[in-house]
């Protein structure tokens, strides 16, 4: 067992009798081992089920829409069914998978069935990070990294594509460093992997690209024999590409994500701004927290896996919606660096694998408690009322016939206007509609008279649903031939007078 244990146990030890010292010992060992894992996957699938911001984006929305599109007509989309403004319009549904499981998991339990969906990713997540930590450090250090590293992806514990595909990010990431420190090449049951992740979420050229760095170093620690390297590395590089063009859309689909980054329009997105140290948070904590254990143990990186680390924390710096990539990513590079100290003692436990006495228990117990728990959030239905992303009330305040015309709505709320069979001027899918339309939407939000008043008439907008907080909602009061429908503290509808005469002479017709 690692020094620091030994001291913690002889400390506690003394101080308690000889049969609940025994216990102690037993405690610590059997955390030592796989039950450890399981904690950690328990402790993630229940906290994703205990977050009360999983539903707080409007994307979810539209993603159940389209899976139940995809289920409905046996095809991806590949023009846009849902928006009036761009209807027709190429779109690259590059999420089509998890869209499909989302709409499968609704189907089966409603939101609470999504939840549960959600959460297991997010448990097999830190199941994938605890056990490769497992492989450096001891229990107490396991807990510290994988608990910084999990806690910076909480921002991101929304019920959307990314989070389903971060299992098999940290499983690609695991599978190439392992495959480093092993001195061999990538195990081929990773490459089955790229094909499922293709089709989830785009984070998948990230997967591709991280193959460089590590063939690189590969190549020059064996640079007095590189053929066989190149021959290894080279043959899963071409298996990983070639199941990243299994998709819908071939190579579109494999370029697609680097057209999207390219946006400049992006910013106008929270998740694509750049992070925020203006008050504390999670990330901030994991990133000094880093530094301070790297320069207090005088840990030691290789050239090129600091060069990947700092560009990972460049890209958690630019995009705030990198952070959990950066951190798990982070976590994995830093595990056995820091599991020796400046003189060179190990961090490891000595009996590493197999043969912990207790682990066979705590991780029954771990399962026994995550089927529980899941068993709960299913039999207790989630029900969603009015937030910031689902105007329920005022969406319910608009008559079937003014829903069918123009809207111009808030961004946030594009999502749940398709889940409702509404046409929306705008919603999450930043990609298809494009920087133009992305910076014409920012101006009628601001508002940009010049920008609104054109808009409104060209497109002849009947009425409009937009964020309480909005403010263009005090324009339009004041704006001639508008007045206000429904206001709550979620969504301010206004109409267009015109719109509303004939609305009530259709009510009031025989």
């Amino acid at each position: 067992m690692n020094p620091g244990m030994s001291r913690l146990q002889t400390m506690v030890r003394s101080r308690v009798p000889a049969p609940l010292g025994r216990l102690i010992d037993w405690a610590f060992l059997g955390a030592a081992g796989p039950g450890l894992v399981a904690l950690c996957g328990l402790a993630a699938f229940g906290t994703v089920l205990a977050t009360a911001t999983l539903f707080a984006d409007g994307d979810t929305f539209w993603h159940l829409a389209a899976g139940e599109w995809i289920l409905r007509h046996g095809a991806v989309p590949t023009t846009d069914p849902f928006s009036y403004t761009f209807a027709g319009a190429p779109w690259n549904a590059h999420e089509w998978l998890a869209e499909l499981v989302m709409s499968l998991a609704f189907r089966a339990a409603g939101w609470s069935g999504l939840a549960v969906l959600f959460a297991a990713a997010f448990g097999a997540t830190a199941v994938v990070l605890a056990a490769y930590l497992r492989r450096w450090l001891a229990p107490a250090p396991l807990l510290l990294a994988a608990g910084l590293a999990l806690a910076c992806s909480l921002p991101s514990l929304l019920a959307r594509p990314h989070l389903l595909a971060l299992p098999l990010l940290a499983a690609w990431f695991a599978g190439l460093i392992c495959a480093r420190e092993e001195r061999r090449a990538p195990s081929w049951t990773l490459v089955p992997l790229m094909l499922a992740w293709a089709n989830l979420h785009g984070s998948f050229v990230f997967g591709l690209a991280l193959i460089a760095p590590f063939a690189l170093e590969a190549l020059i620690e064996d640079r007095k024999r590189p053929w066989p390297v190149v021959r290894d590395w080279g043959l899963f590089a071409l298996a990983a590409l070639a199941m990243a063009l299994v998709n819908p859309h071939g190579l579109e689909g494999l370029i697609f994500p680097l057209k999207l980054t390219s946006m400049n329009s992006l910013p106008i997105i929270r998740e694509w701004r750049s992070s925020d140290f203006g008050r504390p948070s999670a990330f901030e904590a994991a990133l000094l927290g880093a530094v301070f254990l790297c320069l207090w143990r005088g840990v030691k990186i290789p050239v090129l896996r600091l060069v990947l680390l700092l560009a990972l924390m460049h890209m958690a710096l630019q995009h705030m919606r990198h952070q959990a990539v950066f951190a798990l990513a982070g976590a994995m590079l830093l595990a056995q660096p820091l599991s020796r100290t400046g003189t060179g003692t190990p961090l490891i436990p000595k009996r590493r694998v197999g043969g912990w006495p207790g682990s066979a228990a705590a991780t029954a117990a771990a399962c026994v408690a995550l089927v529980a728990a899941a068993g709960w959030r299913l039999s207790v239905p989630i029900v969603r009322t009015d937030a910031v992303n689902a105007p329920i009330s005022a969406l319910a305040a608009v008559a079937p016939g003014l829903a069918g015309q123009p809207v111009f709505n808030e961004y946030a709320f594009g999502g749940y206007l398709i889940f409702k069979g509404v046409r929306p001027f705008i919603d999450g899918r930043a990609d298809m509609y494009g920087d133009r339309f992305m910076h014409i939407y920012a101006g009628m939000a601001r508002p940009d008279l010049a920008v609104l008043r054109p808009e409104l008439e060209g497109r002849r907008i009947a009425w409009t649903i937009l964020s309480a907080r909005n403010p263009a909602v005090a324009v339009l009061d004041a704006m001639p031939g508008w007045r206000r429908l429904y206001a709550d503290k979620f969504a301010v509808v206004h109409v267009r007078r015109e719109a509303a005469d004939a609305q009530g002479r259709a009510r009031r017709a025989p």
